[in-house]
Formats: C-alpha cells, structure tokens, sequence
C-alpha cells in the first residue's frame, strides 16, 4: 500500500521527504490534493508521520519547513492539515508553524472501535 502511495505522489509531482536515523526511516510528510476538481487546484492537504518511538524529538519540526517551501514552489494557496482531535502533539506542530484551525467535524472517523472527531488546520501561503 505504502508503495502506491508513494509511486501516485510521484505521478502527481507531489515531494515524499523523509526523516532517518541510523539507516532507518523515523517520518516523513508530503502534499497531495486537497480534492480532486480543477477548482481546488491552489489547495493541498498535508500528510505528517514520525514512528511513535521516535516521537517527541524534533523530527516534525524538520518535516514541516520543506512541505511549506514545496507548496510554494510549485504556486500554491494554502496547505490543509486534516488531525485527529485528540493528537494534540500534531494540533500544536502545526500551529508552531502558523496553521491556524478552522474547522472541527465531531465524529467523522471511525479507528481502534471508537469514533474519532477531526480537526482541519489551514496555512495560508504568500503566492500569487
């Protein structure tokens, strides 16, 4: 799964930035659409991940900058982070990097039998 993810990010021209420790992937993060019609085409969401082990370090910190400077780059509007409500480590990376919220959708997601509300961060970009 993981594969056609990454090979569909190329596909798309969207950057997969990677996070390693001793030879081993500890995170990463990248961009993708934010939907899928032409009006929405200035809009990405963001995807974050650092391995729970790994968690508390820094690591989202050097995985956020390069996200920023690729929506840029490629003439973006703003970025979009969709994060579980209760993740309040993501909630406030997120917000260290000027994501403001500005949206909460209750129950939404369903994970580990329980219903799972969802927050939407945004970043809005100084592009043209």
């Amino acid at each position: 799964m993981r594969k056609q993810w990454f090979e569909a990010k190329q596909q798309q021209g969207f950057p997969v930035f990677v996070a390693e420790e001793n030879g081993e992937i500890v995170g990463f993060s990248s961009i993708g659409p934010f939907r899928a019609w032409a009006a929405y085409k200035y809009s990405v969401e963001n995807s974050v991940y650092v391995k729970a082990s790994n968690r508390g370090k820094g690591i989202g910190n050097l995985l956020i900058p390069p996200l920023i400077e690729a929506s840029k780059l490629l003439g973006m509007h703003t970025i979009i982070a969709g994060v579980d409500a209760t993740n309040q480590a993501s909630l406030n990376l997120h917000k260290r990097f000027g994501f403001e919220e500005v949206a909460h959708f209750k129950q939404v997601g369903y994970k580990f039998n329980r219903w799972l509300d969802l927050k939407f961060l945004q970043l809005m970009l100084t592009t043209g």
